[in-house]
């Protein structure tokens, strides 16, 4: 159980079914009334399913009143939060019993009122998912909306890989579905929506690099002053795999680059200790050359396998004929969002692309008194 899980707590479920009979529904929701029970001890993603189904049992049946009950709802002032989301994956359900035309783009407008108050990203998933031609169509228009949030919705509920959702086959068919989203986002006045059009490029760029790339030279021939943070940050996958298109767009030049083999400070790191390293880029270019630096970590696994992840080290400008020194340390310290295992790793550098040799070196068990025990928990 973490954090995130109680974001729907029962307290909260408690709160959208008082909100829901404040609005004068004759509907006494028995059902959400046992999932503020229910909810413990379940996941986040198992409690909006819960909450959701629960809704769909007590409320009215059909499209209409479900999204009557809704609109009365938003009214509310106790309806705010996290308990919104489950609502919005209600309305979606509802809309696709339905069948209809006008009911799906009924919800879709229903959740672009919602998204003010919580994301509808997740619920969105499903509808593009029925009917993602004329899902897109609508969320289009959306691009011009007044509020950020409702643009947002656009171009994050389009996303191919939008993280803790549903993947929506069509846009992994179809790279060039949500041009319209992203060319009419990347200049947004709004920060939070050009992040993330920057990372729908992002996604984008893992299923057709071709496609991501060209849509980038195309925001490059138009920019304004937040278009090359965009690029990088919307090409930060192509970058690290060395894609030639996506570093002359992000300002990365040189090819004729050399990167020695890291030298590690020790090839025998401890349990919670840092591996220090170092590595030479040189340019043998009889131009200088702005260079896009990375490392390589290869970690070992459970099952005696490696994982690989790249790292940012930032760019360095390298004159002709000269090198630069590249020094770096990379901590083991244990961290929630990654669990070691002792045993052995390497290291690779890579400059524009160019990979270094791999240095190995060797994660110390935790507990020196038994070397058997390979594992951690973070």
């Amino acid at each position: 159980m973490g954090a995130m899980d109680e974001l729907i707590s029962p307290t909260v479920v408690a709160q959208l079914r008082a909100a829901l009979i404040a609005t004068g529904t004759s509907a006494g929701f028995p059902n959400l009334a046992a999932a503020e029970t229910g909810v413990q001890g379940a996941r986040l993603r198992q409690r909006v399913d819960l909450v959701r189904n629960a809704l769909l049992s007590d409320a009215p049946a059909g499209f209409s009143a479900a999204e009557r009950l809704v609109v009365d709802v938003m009214d509310e002032p106790d309806f705010a939060g996290w308990m919104i989301w489950p609502v919005t994956e209600f309305v979606s359900s509802r809309a696709l019993e339905s069948g209809s035309t006008t009911d799906f783009d009924d919800a879709m407008a229903l959740l672009s009122r919602l998204t003010v108050g919580l994301t509808g990203e997740f619920a969105i998933r499903d509808l593009l998912i029925a009917r993602p031609e004329r899902a897109l169509e609508i969320m289009g228009s959306w691009t011009g909306h007044d509020n950020e949030h409702v643009r947002r919705l656009a171009t994050e509920g389009s996303r191919a890989y939008l993280p803790w959702a549903k993947r929506v086959p069509w846009l992994l068919t179809h790279p060039q579905g949500t041009r319209r989203i992203v060319d009419a986002t990347y200049r947004d006045p709004s920060e939070y929506v050009r992040r993330s059009t920057a990372n729908h490029l992002n996604d984008l760029s893992r299923v057709d690099a071709e496609a991501a790339t060209e849509i980038a030279a195309g925001w490059a021939s138009a920019s304004d002053v937040n278009t090359q943070w965009l690029l990088r940050h919307g090409l930060r996958t192509l970058v690290k795999q060395a894609n030639p298109a996506a570093l002359a767009l992000v300002g990365f030049t040189g090819t004729t680059l050399r990167v020695t083999r890291p030298r590690i400070t020790t090839a025998q790191v401890p349990w919670g200790g840092a591996l220090t390293f170092e590595a030479v880029v040189t340019n043998d270019a009889d131009a200088d050359a702005t260079v896009a630096v990375d490392y390589t970590v290869g970690f070992q696994r459970s099952n005696g396998a490696i994982g690989e992840k790249t790292f940012k080290l930032g760019s360095r400008q390298i004159a002709a004929g000269d090198s630069a020194i590249v020094t770096k340390t990379h901590s083991f310290r244990p961290i929630t969002t990654r669990t070691y295992y002792a045993g052995k790793h390497h290291i690779t550098l890579q400059a524009n692309g160019v990979l270094s040799p791999r240095t190995e070196f060797v994660l110390e068990n935790p507990d020196p008194a038994d070397p058997f025990d390979t594992r951690s928990r973070s």
